[in-house]
C-alpha cells in the first residue's frame, strides 16, 4: 500500500515516503493533535488478513513500548484504522543504516 503526501492514517498526515522493508513501508508524517513530526510503519493490506503477521506486528509494538533505550526510537502508539494498520514511532533524522554502513 502507497501512500501518498496529504494522505491521513487517523490524525497522521502523511508527508513523504521515507522506506520499505520486509514488513512494510514507512513514511514521514504530521501529528496533527500535537503539531509534531513522526515515522509510520505502516503493514500492507495484504499482510493485515493475515494473522500470523498481524500478531507479529502487534508484538512488535508490544516489544517497543516495554523497551526504552536512547539508540531505540520510541513508539507513540499504534493506529488501526479500517484496514490500515501502522506503528506511530519517534521520527529520527540522519542518515540510514544502508548509508552508514
Amino acid at each position: 500500500m502507497t501512500m501518498n503526501p496529504g494522505a491521513t492514517i487517523g490524525p497522521y498526515e502523511v508527508l513523504a515516503k521515507i522506506g520499505e522493508g520486509g514488513m512494510g513501508e514507512v513514511y514521514q508524517a504530521r501529528d496533527t493533535k500535537l503539531d509534531r513530526d513522526v515515522t509510520l510503519k505502516v503493514l500492507p493490506e495484504a499482510f493485515t488478513a493475515d494473522p500470523d503477521r498481524l500478531a507479529r506486528f502487534e508484538r512488535e509494538a508490544k516489544v517497543l513500548a516495554s523497551l526504552n533505550h536512547p539508540n531505540i526510537a520510541a513508539i507513540h502508539g499504534f493506529e488501526d484504522s479500517g484496514e490500515t494498520k501502522a506503528l506511530v514511532l519517534e521520527l529520527v533524522e540522519g542518515p540510514t543504516l544502508a548509508e552508514r554502513i
